[in-house]
């Protein structure tokens, strides 16, 4: 009946008419929910409990227990299997899980305190809480394991513990922890000491440690796209180059500790690797400030580096037209969604890289998935290409701009992707979640490759448009000036080298969003 039943929502939420942007939303994260296959199997394991009732055997059988095992004892001989039997039936977790299984059985839930018990909470309670305590770590030796120290008091205290270390899938260390001795030797205030000392170590390593009984944070669900490629080894901010984590634009971060303000731990669910991270505040200020110089105090991972000097160099927006379009972007958070379809598909490129052709190609070859707006006619000091302006088909050929995203909408009302090539700076308007825009950059080739690509277009007969080497030139340097200042907009790049091969890597990639689950940016969902 369940599975029925999740097959009829399932029928339903097909049947629903599309709606605001956050229903949209919504109904993409449900439909993906039904569809998991986790939904799926708790759907057929709570009908399957409904037929089937499960009783229990008994509710005796740790008396069971126990007259077998005076049964065995008190048996003559060296019997080997008895000798098993007997090791099995006493063993505490074997004995633990009978009587768990008597207790549910007549639904005793209350714990019966035992004398043993009673005695530990005692001796418990009077245990002050600054106790010194002794604890065993294992570690291989040259292995990291990714704990940083700060001096407090003359000791090193632990200041972070890396998600993922040794010392974190161990459990035995905190943050705030001080370090007292390590294997008998007593430390300094020393943090470089303390990290040579336990580098060289292997085996188990006894920490004679004050505990600092901080609860550790939940770690937060925040997932970050980067805009920008990172490399802790030419860093010279970082606390501990060992523990950097490399990424590249457009990786997924996974945030699991912000205490830092300066320096947050990760998970790059790329690659799988855990390290650190420059937060966004610094890599904002980092972006916005340039360095000037350096001197010798503050501490990095048990070594002592240089406060930064930096000199305020902040852009000017009356006197640079850039900055509007040159936005300090560093990290966007984003969500993950099921798979759906788009409701834009947004080529951005310099004036003659083949947007066009590649949006004209995919509405003819399924007309049925892919549509476009209808444009109004440039003006004379509007560039082709770069200045259109949508109206809806009613105001097309007035002369008035009319409602400039009708057009828009009424592509998506039939369920199909609307194909856009507008000017970069639309993409300010247009990344939203009323939009959903999947955004292409189409790249300008090498200027030799674009030069090739031209003749072989006149000489075919393509085109009667013939193009200067300026023209070319000024292709390729708008290209680049367009990477350079909207590139965190792109979704995907694909340098239009060969305009076969760039039309079948941009369908696949389309055609891939309906089918694998989706990062997109978390103002869409929440």
């Amino acid at each position: 009946r369940e599975i029925a039943e999740t097959n009829q929502v399932m029928e339903n939420l097909k049947g629903l008419p599309s709606g605001t942007a956050a229903q949209d939303m919504d109904l993409i994260f449900l439909t993906g929910i039904m569809e998991s296959p986790i939904v799926r199997s708790l759907a057929k394991a709570h009908e399957r409990l409904e037929v089937m009732q499960l009783t229990a055997v008994g509710e005796n059988n740790m008396e069971l227990v126990t007259d077998i095992l005076e049964s065995l004892h008190s048996a003559e001989g060296d019997d080997v299997a008895a000798a098993e039997l007997t090791r099995i039936l006493e063993e505490p977790h074997f004995q633990c899980l009978i009587e768990t299984h008597d207790n549910v059985a007549v639904k005793s839930y209350e714990m019966s305190p035992t004398p043993g018990s009673s005695r530990v909470s005692l001796s418990s309670s009077l245990v002050p809480p600054d106790a010194v305590r002794m604890i065993g770590i294992q570690k291989r030796a040259g292995e990291p394991l990714g704990v940083t120290f700060r001096v407090e008091g003359g000791a090193p205290v632990i200041r972070r513990i890396l998600h993922g270390s040794a010392i974190a899938r161990q459990g035995l260390l905190h943050v705030g922890d001080v370090i007292l001795e390590v294997d008998g030797h007593a430390m300094g205030g020393d943090p470089k000491e303390l990290q040579e000392l336990l580098k060289d170590c292997s085996g188990t390593v006894t920490l004679k440690v004050l505990p600092s009984y901080r609860e550790p944070p939940a770690p937060p669900q925040v997932f970050l796209k980067p805009h920008f490629k990172y490399n802790p080894a030419t860093d010279n901010l970082i606390p501990c180059r060992e523990v950097g984590l490399a990424f590249s634009r457009g990786d997924v971060l996974h945030v699991v500790n912000k205490e830092d303000p300066n320096w947050w731990q990760a998970t790059n669910l790329v690659v799988g690797d855990t390290g650190l991270i420059p937060s966004q505040f610094l890599e904002e200020k980092r972006k916005a400030f340039v360095r000037r110089d350096w001197d010798s105090s503050g501490m990095l991972c048990g070594t002592m580096t240089g406060k930064k000097k930096k000199k305020k160099m902040m852009y000017l927006t009356s006197k640079n037209a850039e900055f509007d379009r040159y936005e300090l972007q560093t990290y966007e958070e984003v969500a993950r969604m099921p798979p759906f379809q788009r409701k834009t598909l947004v080529l951005i490129g310099a004036q003659g890289v083949g947007r066009r052709s590649l949006k004209n190609r995919l509405i003819v070859i399924n007309p049925l998935k892919y549509g476009t707006t209808v444009p109004c006619a440039p003006r004379e000091e509007e560039l082709d290409g770069q200045a259109y302006r949508f109206v809806t088909r009613a105001g097309h050929g007035t002369g008035h701009q009319g409602q400039p995203w009708d057009s828009i909408h009424e592509v998506v009302d039939t369920r199909r992707t609307c194909i856009l090539d507008v000017n970069p700076q639309a993409l300010k308007v247009l990344k939203t979640a009323e939009f959903m825009p999947f955004v292409v950059f189409i790249a300008a080739p090498e200027l030799d490759t674009l030069r090739a690509m031209h003749k072989a277009v006149v000489d075919a007969g393509l085109t009667t448009k013939l193009l200067t080497e300026n023209d070319l030139k000024k292709t390729v340097d708008e290209s680049a000036r367009i990477r350079r200042a909207y590139s965190h907009y792109f979704d995907l790049t694909i340098v239009n080298d060969h305009l076969d091969k760039a039309f079948d890597q941009l369908q696949e990639e389309v055609e891939h969003l309906c089918l694998q689950p989706q990062w997109v940016p978390v103002s869409w969902v929440f």
